[in-house]
Formats: C-alpha cells, sequence, structure tokens
C-alpha cells in the first residue's frame, strides 16, 4: 500500500509504505495521510488503521475498506477520489461551534459564581506555605499542541526540580495539608475554567497530560494519541466513572476514546451533572 501526506493546504506528496508511517517525522506535523489500497488482505488493512493511530493526523483511505470495522470512519473525499474518513470524530462542522459556545457559557458564568470562593483559596495557598499561588505546567492538547494549564499549587514549591515527572500519589509527601484538602475535593483544578474560556480546554474531554507521560503512552498504547483528536477537558467520562489520578492507564484511555466516538452534547452535559454529584470529595485515586 502507498500513502500519500498532506500538511494545511498542499498538494498530497508521496510518502512510502504503510511501514514508513511511524517512522517518518512528518506524519506527527501532518493533519491528514490520505492512502490508497494496492492488495486487499485483511491484514494489511487492520495495519493500515493500527499504524497511523499512534498518529493525530486524520487518515483518509481510498476505495475498498468496507469490510473492515474501522473506528468511526466517515465518507469524504479528496480531489474528487471518494475516501474513508478513518478514526473521524463527531466533533466537527456544527458540533464543534455548539460544544465551544456551551464551555464559553459555562466557564464564564462559573468564573462568575465562584470569584469570591476563588479569591479565598487563593488568599490561603499564599498564606499557608511559601511559593506562588497558582501551579502552572505545560500539557499536550488538541492536535498534540502544547499550552499551559493553570492550577491552585497544592504540592510544596519546586518540588519535582530534583525528580523530574513522577505520579502523585496516596499520601504523597510533596502535597502540603491545604492541598490535600483541595485534591481531595477537586477544587485544585477550578482556575482550568480560565483555560476552558481561552479556548486551550473544554470543560468536558480527555485529561490532558504533560508532554513526558504523553511521549512514554504513546509507544506503550497505540491509541493514545487518538485522544488529542479533541481538546482536553477539566472533567471527563473516565474521571466521572471513578478513574482519576494513579489508576489504570487503559482503563482511562479507553473510557476517553468512547467519549470521543459517542461524543453528544448530551453526554456532555451527563457528565457535566454526574461531575456536579460525584466528583466533590470522592476518593481521588491519589
Amino acid at each position: 500500500m502507498r500513502l500519500g501526506i498532506q500538511v494545511a493546504s498542499r498538494e498530497p506528496s508521496p510518502l512510502g509504505t504503510i511501514d514508513d508511517v511511524a517512522e517518518d517525522s512528518r506524519c506527527a506535523a501532518s493533519d491528514h495521510l490520505c492512502g490508497v489500497l494496492r492488495q486487499q488482505p485483511s491484514v494489511i488493512e487492520l495495519d493500515l488503521i493500527e499504524r497511523p493511530s499512534r498518529q493525530i493526523a486524520n487518515q483518509k483511505v481510498a476505495r475498498d475498506l468496507l469490510r473492515v470495522d474501522v473506528w468511526h470512519a466517515r465518507l469524504g473525499d479528496v480531489d474528487a477520489v471518494q475516501v474513508f474518513n478513518v478514526n473521524d470524530v463527531p466533533l466537527h462542522g456544527v458540533n464543534r461551534s455548539v460544544k465551544r459556545t456551551l464551555d464559553v457559557l459555562v466557564s464564564s458564568l462559573a468564573l462568575l459564581m465562584l470569584a469570591i470562593p476563588l479569591g479565598i483559596i487563593a488568599a490561603l495557598v499564599k498564606i499557608t506555605s511559601r511559593g506562588p499561588v497558582f501551579y502552572r505546567q505545560v500539557r499536550i492538547g488538541l492536535g498534540g499542541k502544547p499550552f499551559t494549564i493553570v492550577k491552585f499549587r497544592s504540592m510544596y514549591d519546586d518540588v519535582e526540580k530534583e525528580t523530574g515527572p513522577v505520579w502523585a500519589e496516596r499520601n504523597d509527601p510533596r502535597v502540603t495539608p491545604l492541598g490535600l484538602l483541595l485534591r481531595r475535593a477537586n477544587l485544585d483544578e477550578l482556575p482550568q475554567l480560565w483555560n476552558v474560556l481561552r479556548g486551550d480546554m473544554s470543560i468536558v474531554g480527555p485529561r490532558p497530560e504533560r508532554p513526558h507521560f504523553v511521549e512514554e503512552f504513546q509507544r506503550r498504547f497505540p491509541q493514545y494519541m487518538l485522544r488529542h483528536t479533541v481538546k482536553g477537558g477539566l472533567t471527563g467520562w473516565a474521571q466521572v466513572n471513578g478513574w482519576r489520578g494513579n489508576t489504570p492507564v487503559e482503563t482511562r484511555i479507553e473510557c476517553d476514546l468512547y467519549y470521543i466516538k459517542q461524543w453528544s452534547l448530551r453526554l456532555d452535559l451527563k457528565i457535566m451533572w454526574l461531575t456536579l454529584i460525584r466528583g466533590f470529595f470522592q476518593e481521588h485515586g491519589y
């Protein structure tokens, strides 16, 4: 099978065979991967789907792929050639605009209603331990692009300078007494409403992860990068089902992919409601 690569609005150019997809650096920077099947064995078709899924680019496959149960494929065309958009997601066009409108309305209203509590928490963080009020950290968002997430600082200042990125654990000695309370109530996440208003994140979506762990999980879990076909969220399907913090990564990925594939406005509203009734003072998973 031969592949072509298309970046932004430029014309497709030859890339190579399916064996080249995982190694070619151009794939990571591509918006679309276009392929034409030269032979029909199912193993080749399945390989076609699995390998590019380690990237974020939408896959477009020409001709006969109807015998394969592809992951949410949608019919489209490239230069008048009918193709199947493999790993396509419902969040495009009007749906994306609807979700963004909901994000702006909810985050704006929440920031206004929580202005006083947020101010009180900020003052307590400043008083109870040395260091800044807010903790800023680079995360990977939509399309694999990095952005800076904002949280109330719940750990002692500069605790990861020597250790580097590590998972938080139950009774983590790096966490301040106030930080422990904020984490148990998930109040340390509230400043991310600003990230939602800015457009870095969504209210609902897969939790964005740090670059170090994204690189690790991309190698370990073939479909991990499909999480970045939508914006990261303040809450998500995994979180309302109890899979948060130091819990099995495989289960969280399954929940995230289920959410992406089944997205609807109704599902977003359901997750927001479940976050309100389950999200506070539940077992955190650390």
